[in-house]
């Protein structure tokens, strides 16, 4: 459930706000002070705040700026006034919309709808999808670092899901041992190429099912090794 938080110093326009709210499914709390708002809006979670212009004990401009140093919930400004430059003072602080008293209550519900789902499309766009690698039964998840053989979770060091990794992404081309090395060590890095050898037996051991006739990892005698699709 969605949760908004009213900010609000007339009572009979918060009760009106939170009744038409709770009408359609949000959960809602009411503050009458600007202070004791802007501390529930810093030390809880919120969906969208609705923020009166006009408070006693500190502004909503105030307030505003305060909550945009360390939140980006959506806040839509309920004010009596109509000036513009109260308008584009409200939106230069960080609001997302503005409300003239007397509104509509179906309006309200409107734009709290809408300001609510355009912010979560926003969220949902900016976390890092997990890009999934999946080639007959063997799934690696990149961004996780997990790596899935018949459904059944494998754990690898860093270095094995490094090397498995680059090979899944580069089918069907062989890479000699120097050149794996490099790739996944580093060209200043200490060791040997025996260090690939036993890396490549080990994700073998892993995700192979008969290890004498690999499925995934091919060696290619004289030239080095082939991930085959």
């Amino acid at each position: 459930m969605h949760r908004i938080l009213i900010i609000e110093d007339e009572p009979s326009i918060a009760d009106l706000e939170r009744d038409f709210l709770e009408m359609n499914g949000y959960e809602v709390d009411v503050e009458h002070r600007g202070d004791t708002g802007l501390n529930r809006a810093l030390t809880r979670s919120y969906d969208l705040i609705l923020l009166d212009e006009m408070l006693p004990q500190m502004g909503g401009f105030e307030i505003c700026r305060k909550i945009r140093r360390e939140k980006n919930t959506p806040i839509i400004f309920v004010t009596a006034r109509k000036e513009d430059i109260d308008k584009v003072r409200g939106l230069g602080l960080g609001a997302d919309d503005y409300m003239v008293k007397p509104f509509s209550p179906n309006e309200m519900v409107a734009r709290v709808k809408a300001h609510i789902s355009r912010y979560e499309r926003l969220l949902n766009s900016a976390e890092p999808k997990d890009e999934a690698l999946c080639i007959r039964g063997l799934r690696l998840e990149k961004l996780s670092r997990r790596v899935y053989v018949q459904d059944e979770e494998v754990p690898f060091t860093t270095k094995e899901f490094d090397l498995l990794s680059f090979l899944v992404s580069n089918p069907n081309r062989v890479y000699s041992k120097e050149e794996l090395f490099e790739r996944i060590w580093g060209a200043d890095a200490l060791g040997d190429l025996n260090t690939v050898t036993v890396h490549i037996r080990k994700l073998r051991e892993k995700i192979e099912s008969d290890r004498a006739n690999p499925q995934y990892i091919e060696t290619i005698w004289g030239a080095g090794y082939r991930f085959k699709p």
